[in-house]
């Protein structure tokens, strides 16, 4: 019997216009970026078993070779897209369709609500963990509310940046620290 493992999909244009709109108020530099190596880390230690990331990306004429081969480097299998629409959206939410018929758990990193719908598909399923990641402060509600789903901050649970974010988040009593604001 294969060993069980965990799909990550990973939804980078959600995550990338989330991090410029909402927290950076500017497109981010590189440096700015998540380290993709840390959320597969992340993932196989969270559920203590092998990842397959895919990395979902839109592509208009010409293949972002550099940033393909660093995705492959790291473990990720890229999935370039191309067509109009929310290309990304769709294929993920195909993915999603085709992981219910998988033994398999699956981790989520976007906010949007589009995905809702797999993701309780995928919950109904007692024996499948469901895991959602990004920033939690702008993550859907229709997200949130997918039933039994873990839940884990892109920043603080996966620890994926190299520098702390100017994020303005509600903090839990048990987490504030006042020499952060000090």
């Amino acid at each position: 019997m294969a060993e069980r493992s965990t799909y990550l999909l990973v939804d980078g244009e959600n995550i990338d216009a989330t991090l410029g709109v909402s927290i950076l108020d500017r497109r981010p530099e590189p440096q700015e970026r998540p380290r993709w190596n840390k959320v597969l880390t992340f993932a196989e230690e969270a559920w203590q078993q092998p990842v397959k990331g895919l990395f979902f990306l839109a592509v208009t004429n010409e293949l972002p070779a550099s940033f393909v081969q660093a995705l492959i480097a790291m473990g990720y299998r890229p999935v370039p897209l191309s067509g109009d629409g929310k290309i990304v959206d769709i294929a993920i939410q195909r993915t999603a369709e085709a992981l219910v018929e998988r033994d398999a758990d699956v981790m989520l990193l976007s906010h949007d609500r589009d995905f809702a719908s797999q993701m309780e598909r995928l919950a109904e399923d007692e024996s499948r963990r469901v895991g959602i990641i990004g920033f939690g402060e702008f993550m859907a509600a229709s997200l949130r509310e997918v039933p039994g789903a873990e839940f884990f901050d892109l920043e603080y649970d996966v620890a994926a940046f190299t520098s702390r974010l100017p994020r303005v988040r509600v903090i839990p009593i048990d987490e504030f620290d006042p020499l952060e604001f000090l």
